[in-house]
Order: C-alpha cells, then sequence, then structure tokens
C-alpha cells in the first residue's frame, strides 16, 4: 500500500471525500515527524511506538578504494510494534 491507497481506503473507511483523508494522513505524518525531530516518541496504545535512536560515529570503507572513511553519527527514527500489532500479524 502507498500513500494514495492509504488516503482512499481512509476515505473510504470514515466515509470523506479524498481531500478530507488527505489533510488527515498528512497531519497525523506531520505531527509524528515533529515529534520525532524534537526528539520525543509517540506511544499509539496497541499499535507501536515511534522513537529516535542514536547512532555513534563509526569507521567504515569506501567500496572503490578501500580507504576507511568516517561516518559521522546520527539519529535514526525506528518503530517499535505494540503486541496487538505483532498478534495481528502473526495470527
Amino acid at each position: 500500500m502507498n500513500k494514495n491507497e492509504l488516503i482512499q481506503a481512509v476515505a473510504e473507511e470514515i466515509g470523506s471525500t479524498k481531500a478530507d483523508a488527505e489533510k488527515a494522513v498528512n497531519a497525523v505524518f506531520g505531527i509524528i515527524s515533529g515529534q520525532l525531530k524534537g526528539g520525543k516518541e509517540v506511544r499509539l496504545v496497541n499499535f507501536g511506538t515511534f522513537l529516535v535512536a542514536q547512532r555513534k560515529e563509526t569507521t567504515g570503507r569506501n567500496p572503490r578504494t578501500g580507504q576507511a572513511i568516517k561516518i559521522k553519527a546520527s539519529k535514526q527514527p525506528k518503530f517499535r510494534p505494540g503486541k496487538v500489532l505483532k498478534e495481528a500479524v502473526n495470527g
């Protein structure tokens, strides 16, 4: 499912227009992104938790030259599924 298909499914599920569903989906994505950018996590009970993990600086290798390069520390968005979501997927 891509974003357009999600918007269509939301519109059908709640009986609204596709434009209103798109606003709602974009608002949810924007709020989650904003919270993560601020270093906060988003917990959705029975679904899962969106959080930010810190990756340490590491040393890697340039595949062409074999030369060692530094890979900067960075923040990575993560998602931990909740129990209900895991059970729904597994059956």
